[in-house]
């Protein structure tokens, strides 16, 4: 897959989308916040969803697709998001999905410990397995 930078100028090759990731792991974790194990620990789930995910540094934090993008992890000031693109057809047995636009859910983490509490795994597989369909 071919990405054109924000300005157009050049094509960005997938080694740069991951020096991207990489840069943004370590300057998360050099914050010395509980945001960088809380990323980090998403990101793992994401990639183990299954078959050919792929990631993506894009709108300030990591996505991940199989045919199309599943979800997203994006950091801010004090907590973490996972962000489901069509989180509208996700299945919701925990109730711990929030928002109530069109399309969009998102669970919001404020400590490593909520990723389990909050059953974070089944959600992210289960839209991985949707993105597939």
């Amino acid at each position: 897959m071919r990405m054109v930078d924000p300005k157009g100028l050049r094509p960005r090759s997938g080694k740069d989308q991951m020096d991207r990731i990489a840069q943004y792991l370590e300057d998360l974790r050099l914050q010395g916040s509980e945001l960088y194990p809380i990323v980090s620990a998403l990101r793992q789930l994401a990639l183990a969803a299954g078959p050919g995910v792929t990631e993506d540094f894009k709108y300030g934090g990591i996505l991940f697709a199989t045919s199309r993008n599943f979800c997203g992890v994006f950091a801010y000031k004090s907590h973490v998001t996972v962000e489901f693109s069509e989180g509208h057809t996700l299945s919701d047995p925990f109730l711990m999905l929030e928002g109530k636009g069109k399309l969009r859910r998102h669970i919001r983490l404020e400590s490593e410990a909520d990723i389990k509490t909050k059953q974070v795994a089944a959600y992210i597989t289960a839209a991985a397995v949707h993105s597939r369909s």
